[in-house]
């Protein structure tokens, strides 16, 4: 049976009402805010030890924000790069997807410098991220859950990119409001925040997907506006093949994108294969911990996954998280940031925000403050200690 337009109206009311209103609103804010405050006083305090000199701004805006503010400052390239002392094929710009970069500049032109502009975009995306999940949990489960997984989501290890030129708070705060959105069959809003989701990062593919899945649920619950769901997924779906053929005939050739990021970054798929070697050779022999982390972190990320399919979530978050994990680990590349690619699947935090809801608040508070004290200080060590690329 169809919704009048008057219903659909009262529908999305509740929903804002079922997650607090305003209040629960700032509650979910204030929860991001606090554990922004905490990592920034540790990535101070380990920036300080470490006696690297760098400043705080410096350190944020470092590795892939250089190449996102330069896409925003100068633009895309129209070929390829090469190595000018070795003349091999090289990683440049075009590896990035347009969105974030083209936020930059709106803020740039308005005035700001670019370096400003990019922690701009990437804090105010991140603080849309706090209220798009508290509105997801509610939507899923109830209020508290909500909140639970904004706390549980922003101490993670790794989401120190949260405060970075990064575009790990963007995507997952448009691919949260997606499925809010598609959740209450708001669909006009679905199919732009899927399109923006295809238009930030790869992995914008997995999310289409999520979104396609839910308008064949939609459309298999009533035939009533079914060209709606279908237009929404359609134009989701549309977003990274789009993006891909505009580089492809950029430089002319099909596969320019793919030879761009293994150039560059050693990025390819290779079903698995890198990253069981990896898993293999540093929990039989390695010696490193920052290694040793991550391989745990991969395994722990597997493990709460299973764990929530075994729940039975709602089909579309699902699929778009097993679709993102497969993308995860079965691409070849740089293994210190496979954490930080694994910050937007949803999935593997569902278990832990669940429990946390329905556990006693003193318990579920001691939880999540031991979890975050371990994440935020992780995060801010890879990027005030660790020498390498996050």
């Amino acid at each position: 049976m169809s919704l009048t337009m008057q219903e659909r109206t009262v529908e999305r009311e509740s929903l804002w009402r079922q997650a607090g209103g305003w209040r629960g609103g700032w509650i979910a804010v204030g929860i991001f805010a606090l554990t922004r405050v905490v990592q920034l006083i540790m990535l101070w305090w380990l920036s300080d030890a470490s006696g690297k000199g760098e400043s705080i701004r410096s350190q944020l805006l470092e590795w892939d924000g250089g190449w996102f503010i330069k896409v925003a400052t100068e633009g895309y390239p129209h070929t390829y790069s090469y190595d000018q002392l070795t003349g091999q094929l090289d990683g440049n710009e075009l590896a990035f997807f347009p969105l974030y970069p083209s936020l930059i500049r709106t803020f740039d032109l308005a005035g700001m410098s670019a370096g400003t502009a990019a922690l701009t975009v990437a804090w105010l995306a991140s603080i849309g991220l706090a209220v798009a999940l508290h509105l997801l949990g509610t939507t899923l489960y109830s209020r508290r859950t909500g909140w639970m997984l904004v706390a549980i989501c922003c101490s993670a290890p790794v989401t120190v990119v949260f405060s970075m030129a990064y575009t790990e708070g963007l995507f997952l705060a448009v691919v949260a409001g997606m499925f809010v959105a598609a959740h209450r069959k708001v669909w006009w809003a679905a199919g732009l925040l899927g399109l923006a989701a295809a238009l930030t990062r790869p992995t914008g593919a997995a999310a289409a997907l999520g979104l396609a899945v839910a308008a064949v649920l939609a459309v298999r619950e009533s035939r009533v506006k079914a060209w709606q769901p279908i237009v929404a997924a359609l134009v989701a779906l549309a977003g990274v093949p789009a993006y891909l053929l505009w580089v492809a005939l950029r430089v002319g050739d099909a596969n320019a994108w793919f030879r761009i990021q293994t150039a560059g970054w050693g990025t390819s798929f290779d079903f698995g294969r890198s990253t069981w070697k990896f898993l293999r050779t540093t929990l039989s022999t390695g010696d490193g911990w920052v290694p040793v982390s991550v391989a745990l972190i991969l395994l722990v990320a597997l493990a709460a996954a299973a764990v929530a399919l075994a729940g039975k979530p709602w089909l579309p978050l699902a699929v778009y998280g097993v679709v993102s994990m497969v993308l995860v680990y079965g691409q070849a590349g740089f293994y210190h940031s496979k954490p930080r690619l694994l910050v937007p699947v949803l999935l593997t935090l569902l278990p832990a925000a669940v429990a946390a809801a329905r556990a006693r608040p003193r318990v579920a508070v001691l939880s999540i403050a031991a979890w975050g004290a371990f994440g935020l200080w992780y995060g801010a060590y890879l990027v005030a200690v660790w020498p390498y690329t996050l």
